[in-house]
């Protein structure tokens, strides 16, 4: 292992409702692969059926169980995973762990889809649920992470696609049909890493297409 992979931090992925660690099998082998130690856990119960600041807390004493206090890490949250993670940075004091955070295709001002169901964390991804009005309150603080928002126009699971934009940190547009395919395109898997290789903070609101 060479110098510049021994500095490289830890990567914790966190994933969406309905999903197990194991949508991120693609990523995580390819990151691997290419020198990151890559740690996932599964979020319980997976459904919605309790808050994402419930969730948050599991991702919080994943974390000190599993790395030393003093080891900074980086974050990628899919679809409600990012939310979650966010409430981890935000509120949980994650931002005082993590250094790189990505989201992909999370519904950062909500989804018209969570108006399909009543369970607690559904209510809280809708469009103005306080949740999100909450977080959303002081977003500003990711400006100290090299945040990075990652989503596609064509998304049918967090509608509008465009939710997943912020006004703080960079975002990434890749066009890919269908919103599991974020997590397996190679387009995606390319912004991610580069993402992951960042040294300093990408500049403000930088919009790049991922053609």
């Amino acid at each position: 292992m060479n110098i510049e992979n021994q500095q490289r931090n830890p990567v914790l992925l966190i994933h969406g409702i309905d999903d197990t660690r194991a949508v991120f099998q693609k990523m995580a082998v390819h990151l691997a692969l290419q020198g990151w130690s890559v740690h996932s856990l599964n979020l319980v119960p997976n459904n919605g059926d309790v808050g994402l600041d419930e969730l948050a807390k599991q991702v919080a004493d994943y974390v000190t169980a599993t790395f030393a206090p003093e080891q900074h890490l980086d974050l990628v949250g899919f679809s409600m995973g990012g939310i979650v993670s966010r409430y981890y940075v935000q509120r949980l004091g994650g931002i005082n762990r993590v250094q790189r955070f990505i989201t992909i295709s999370s519904p950062h001002n909500g989804t018209v889809v969570a108006y399909g169901s009543r369970r607690p964390g559904c209510l809280q991804m809708r469009p103005d649920s306080i949740f999100l009005k909450d977080l959303n309150s002081d977003a500003v603080i990711l400006g100290q992470l090299n945040f990075t928002s990652i989503w596609t126009p064509y998304d049918l699971m967090i509608v509008p696609a465009n939710s997943s934009q912020m006004s703080v940190g960079s975002e990434v547009i890749v066009p890919v049909a269908l919103h599991p395919w974020m997590l397996t395109d190679p387009r995606s898997l390319t912004v991610v890493t580069a993402a992951l290789a960042e040294r300093i903070k990408l500049p403000f609101l930088k919009k790049v297409s991922s053609q």
